[in-house]
């Protein structure tokens, strides 16, 4: 008979220690009974304070949990109970921030950031009364407890409080905790939070107050404050400019990796692609973010029209895309000529690339790095990778060939060179080049062929004679003809070379002469004329050859010096590029952590974005290396991204560089394979159609898995499918993807069939939408063999949700339905098993008479389908009886899904 506050003031004042912890409990009820009055309210908030003052922790404990319901009670009725929060409750929040019993400090702490997150506490109550007491707690004189919890809750509340409160009140006070000598565990707290701060504060007081003690941190002589600043170095990255990132950040981050800790190291490998990413730029990666979209600045149908060539930046052509040498003969009427084209790199490729003809080269993007020595004037440049297409019809200017030329072996062990048209400049100083000139080059020709000496001679020989035992090996038998074949070029009268040099129509001086590497990818039937090397240049050549251990399989070779050039840019500091290809060295594995490889591939999309397309091959190598990984979770991880890289990428990278690691994948383990198949269509419609159309071959697998019993594998190729409806034809959805529907419409599991219906309704409106209409026809009749006559009830269960589906989704005109599938949906009336004509019930009663067809149009099929429903009512079943009957509210599919009657089979 107590009114609700007396009932509050008897349990409050009980001795049991549980009565007042069901008054704490209690309280939010007992402001809701007496909300109408206000005096009764403030009544109710006051026993609150004095309910604070009671000495056994778990009752103020259980107290401060209640707080933020009461609190937000209080906001919405706040015009009755004006300030009530502000005046009661907030002070004793505050001051159990400081309570002795742990218990009671961890509650507060989460109801203060509670109360701040739903914006409950006014900022003038934030600057006036909570951070003072926070600064007061981080006090050197206070207990140690208590300032690290207090240091925590002001990281944790800067982002909620603003930049400016936390700028005049957090702030300072942080940065000296970041140099408590004392505690350690201040200053451990000050580091993992460091980047919250800064992203708060931003990046002038970052820079100015924040990098200095972050410095020192990184420095710090407990290993755990440093593995703290690891973790959150990405977050203070992104709070610097690009010139704080990438002349102190890196270096700190740098000794970071290099740690004496191992826990240290772990944290900073973890953390190294991350900070990667924060170099983005979108000048360079090509990509812009906005609004969480990535949208991409280039130009796709450059990659279609030109599909030989890499894809270039429209805002900056980077000099590895398309890498050349030009040599010239030189001399002092050329020599600037050449200055210019060593100045301006750029230049110098534009040049090249414009003046071949684009259906006889291809740039690869590996290429090597030559150095002759021949003439001291002599310029060098990147040399470019040529493969010769359709041999160039003869100029008609252009003077016969010698025999000795035209035959010559060296024509048919080398892959062909096509001539290079001369440029206008240099067309220009050929005319006016005098005699004196002519016999110049001459002498030089002809003392270059003299240099090569018996002794290179016998090495050749040498060499030859080590490898004939060898010589059933494709490798070796290849390697023997090379040599053999600059062996016979050597002994070649220099004469007779010179003189086939000074042959050609264009004075060999002034032709711009490519040191190719060996490439043996496409060797002509018929041998275009070569631009004339010295008979030392293919000895040269040959010796590189070997030396290099090359195949007949690879475009260019590498020396460990050229190699480690090909992965030099200029967009991330080449040290952090350096450890992060590492990353997937054996000996990482040992040293710092076993899971590194996977820490690489997670973070690998974001570092490819960063470098942009145009800097791939500096990570290629590293991502062929994580797709073959012996651990299956690297490959998994690489397998859930690779629909993001495709996207970075671009068509041409996608096609040449990810669809046969996307192919190894589909051959992979199911915890590997799931991860390309839930981004199946991201993935396929970003290749070629033709390309695309290869994969409908492979669809099938993926019915077959590792454990039968991984229902959710099929029930993800469903889904899949359904968005790969809009990628093919007709003819392709009717002759692959159909078998997989109807196949997955059988599933031994619900929940995989609720989808596959799904499938089938929308297989039904791409086909009756698509000429020619016998697709949709013969689908139709295939349903009604396979699940309307099927001889199990669940194949004719089946049969129904698929029309009640195709129903729902107006997947078919209703004329059409009733043509082709209605008559066969009206025998299953007399089906012998009730669970059959149950759901026959619900689709005709609460589908098909939803129609307007059925609702306005009188027909024949109306009639069959009163007629059919009259005789369910008279069902012998109740539940057919009752869903015949009446017209319940639930007209959804997947409600019938999760009846009993309907789905237990």
């Amino acid at each position: 008979m107590l009114t609700p506050l007396g009932r509050l003031d008897k349990y409050a004042a009980s001795e049991n220690i549980f009565n007042r912890q069901m008054v704490a409990r209690s309280l939010l009820d007992t402001l809701k009974e007496v909300s109408d009055d206000e005096r009764d309210c403030i009544a109710v908030l006051e026993r609150v304070s004095r309910l604070a003052d009671d000495s056994e922790p778990t009752v103020r404990a259980e107290l401060m949990e209640q707080v933020p319901h009461i609190a937000m009670f209080c906001q919405e009725n706040r015009p009755s109970i004006p300030y009530a929060f502000s005046k009661y409750l907030l002070p004793i929040v505050v001051r159990y921030l400081a309570d002795q019993n742990n218990q009671v400090r961890k509650t507060s702490q989460a109801a203060l950031l509670v109360l701040l997150e739903q914006e409950l506490i006014e900022r003038y109550d934030v600057e006036a009364k909570v951070c003072p007491v926070l600064v007061e707690l981080t006090a050197p004189d206070s207990n140690d407890d208590v300032k690290t919890e207090a240091v925590a809750i002001m990281c944790k509340m800067a982002s909620m409080v603003g930049k400016d409160i936390t700028e005049r009140l957090i702030l300072p006070r942080f940065c000296e905790m970041c140099c408590d000598c004392r505690m350690f565990h201040v200053r451990k707290v000050c580091a993992a939070n460091f980047g919250d701060i800064c992203s708060v504060v931003g990046q002038q007081a970052t820079e100015e107050m924040l990098l200095p003690r972050f410095f020192q941190l990184c420095s710090d002589n407990v290993w755990g404050v440093r593995k703290a600043c690891a973790e959150c170095f990405m977050a203070v990255s992104c709070a610097t400019s690009q010139e704080v990132r990438r002349t102190k950040l890196s270096t700190l981050f740098i000794n970071l990796i290099s740690d004496p800790s191992r826990w240290v190291r772990q944290a900073a490998f973890q953390s190294l692609g991350p900070f990667i990413s924060t170099f983005a730029n979108p000048s360079s990666s090509g990509q812009f973010f906005k609004e969480e979209e990535c949208k991409n600045t280039e130009d796709r149908n450059l990659a279609e029209e030109h599909s030989n060539e890499r894809i270039v930046d429209t805002e900056d052509i980077p000099t590895h895309d398309v890498q050349s040498q030009t040599e010239l003969p030189l001399d002092a009427d050329e020599s600037d000529f050449a200055e210019t084209l060593e100045n301006d790199k750029e230049e110098s490729n534009s040049m090249l690339v414009h003046s071949l003809p684009e259906t006889m080269f291809h740039c690869t993007s590996s290429s090597e790095s030559c150095q002759e020595a021949a003439n001291k004037n002599e310029q060098s440049f990147d040399c470019c990778s040529i493969a010769v297409l359709p041999a160039p019809a003869p100029s008609s200017q252009e003077k016969p060939l010698s025999d000795q030329e035209l035959y010559n072996s060296f024509n048919f062990w080398r892959t062909p060179l096509p001539k290079i048209d001369i440029d206008l400049e240099l067309q220009e100083t050929a005319e006016t080049l005098d005699s004196e000139t002519q016999e110049g080059e001459q002498e030089v020709v002809a003392s270059a062929s003299s240099n090569v000496t018996m002794a290179t001679r016998k090495e050749l020989e040498e060499m030859i004679e080590n490898l004939e035992p060898h010589i059933d090996d494709p490798d070796v038998k290849a390697q023997v003809e090379v040599l053999s074949a600059a062996l016979r070029a050597s002994s070649l009268d220099p004469q007779e070379e010179t003189t086939a040099g000074i042959g050609k129509s264009v004075d060999s001086q002034n032709e711009l002469s490519i040191k190719d590497h060996l490439s043996f990818t496409s060797i002509q039937d018929d041998p275009v004329p070569l631009i004339n090397d010295t008979a030392e240049d293919i000895v040269e050549s040959a010796l590189r050859y070997i030396h290099n251990d090359s195949d007949f399989s690879t475009n260019s070779s590498f020396s460990p010096e050229e190699e480690k050039k090909s992965k030099i840019q200029d967009i991330v500091p080449q040290a952090l590029l350096d450890q992060y290809l590492s990353m997937t060295d054996p000996s990482r594995a040992q040293t710092v952590d076993t899971e590194i490889a996977k820490h690489c591939a997670y973070s690998l999309p974001g570092v490819a974005l960063t470098l942009g397309r145009q800097n791939w091959h500096c990570l290629k190598d590293t991502y062929e290396t994580l797709a073959s990984d012996m651990q299956w979770k690297v490959r998994r991880t690489l397998a859930f991204s690779i629909h993001e890289l495709a996207v970075i990428l671009g068509d041409q990278l996608t096609a040449g560089d990810l669809v046969p690691v996307f192919n190894g994948f589909l051959k992979d383990l199911d915890e590997v394979r799931i991860g390309v198949l839930k981004h199946l269509h991201d993935f396929l419609k970003l290749l070629h159609p033709d390309k695309r159309r290869e994969y409908l071959y492979q669809l099938q697998e993926f019915l077959v898995t590792d454990n039968s019993r991984n229902w959710r594998f099929r029930a993800e190729l469903a889904e899949q499918l359904i968005l790969l409806l809009d990628l093919y034809s007709a003819r392709d959805i009717y002759d692959y993807l159909r078998p997989i529907a109807l196949s997955l419409c059988a599933d031994k599991v619900s929940s995989v069939r609720w989808i596959s219906f799904k499938l089938v309704s929308e297989m039904v409106k791409k086909l009756y939408s698509a000429p020619p209409p016998t697709f949709v026809v013969d689908l139709m009749n295939e349903l009604v063999e396979t699940f309307c006559r099927c001889q199990k009830w669940s194949g004719r269960q089946t049969f129904a949700f698929i029309c009640q589906t195709i129903i729902e989704d107006d997947c078919l005109p209703m004329d059409q339905f009733a043509e082709h599938l209605l008559p066969h949906l009206l025998l299953l009336a007399s089906d012998r098993v009730p669970n059959v004509r149950v759901l026959l019930a619900k689709t005709l009663r609460q589908t098909l008479l939803e129609k307007e067809y059925f609702l306005t149009c009188v027909s024949a099929h109306q009639e069959a389908v009163e007629q059919t429903i009259v005789a369910l009512q008279m069902d012998n079943d109740n539940d057919v009886k009752y869903f015949a009957s009446i017209h319940p509210a639930s007209t959804k599919i997947a409600d019938d899904a999760m009846s009993t009657a309907s789905s237990t089979y």
